[in-house]
């Protein structure tokens, strides 16, 4: 495994590259309502990610057909954008993108309630949010990858939640996906020691119900077998000395 250490030039290119996708999760939450269809979601959030001189690196990204997953309630990640899909009161609905600035990549999701959603629902998207800031605690000089992960499934586990295991987070940098990858699950080996200037892209995915996932015929939604809700909260992390810098944060 080789995780890449970024430059201060890297980190400040990274740093401009989070805070661009920080202003477009903040303009496309207006967006986010009943009888919009995901497909205009997508569309209107790739002419934002543009109209900064961005890349949408989603788009064509092995194949896939949109700049952001869009993904409604049962849906984990990945969800296809569709004219057929119409939000409703009560859905929630999780984003994930990756933009690129001059050659340096953000990564964030964020999921969001559609109208009045359940406390239930409500608790699903507080909860999972909170446990990536419980998880970040720990992405700073000399702790190890495995702390991060362990902090982020036992918060979530704590709510009777499930955690994902097929799929976790990963390092960024000039490649959407870099090592190292970040499990969002317990794990019994120590893993790598974090160093100042690893950038990470870390992402609880949990369910209200099973953590055990179907994947799709369309080749990449994935759903949660129960048909549970799921949630799904996501940044791009710069490891320092001191602590986490959240490069992907709506200002």
């Amino acid at each position: 495994m080789s995780v890449s250490i970024k430059s201060p030039r890297e980190i400040e290119l990274m740093r401009e590259a989070g805070k661009i996708l920080g202003k477009v999760y903040k303009e496309i939450a207006n967006e986010i309502k009943p009888g919009v269809s995901t497909y205009t979601i997508d569309k209107i959030g790739e002419e934002i990610i543009r109209s900064y001189g961005c890349i949408p690196e989603e788009k064509g990204y092995e194949g896939y057909p949109a700049s952001f997953c869009v993904s409604v309630n049962d849906q984990v990640v990945h969800g296809i954008p569709s004219k057929n899909k119409i939000l409703r009161d009560g859905d929630i609905v999780s984003l994930d993108t990756v933009l690129s600035y001059k050659g340096y990549m953000a990564d964030a999701a964020r999921t969001y309630g559609v109208g009045e959603v359940s406390k239930e629902a409500q608790q699903l998207m507080d909860v999972t949010k909170q446990s990536f800031f419980e998880g970040i605690k720990f992405a700073k000089e000399g702790c190890r990858l495995h702390e991060i992960s362990n902090a982020i499934a036992d918060y979530n586990e704590s709510f009777g939640y499930g955690v994902l295991r097929d799929l976790c987070g990963h390092g960024i940098g000039t490649s959407m996906h870099e090592d190292p990858q970040i499990p969002n699950f317990r794990q019994e080996h120590r893993g790598i020691r974090l160093h100042e200037g690893m950038t990470l892209a870390i992402e609880p995915m949990v369910t209200a119900g099973d953590w055990r996932v179907n994947f799709l015929d369309d080749g990449w939604t994935v759903e949660t077998r129960d048909h549970s809700l799921s949630a799904h909260y996501e940044n791009t992390v710069l490891v320092t000395k001191d602590g986490p810098e959240i490069l992907t944060l709506e200002n």
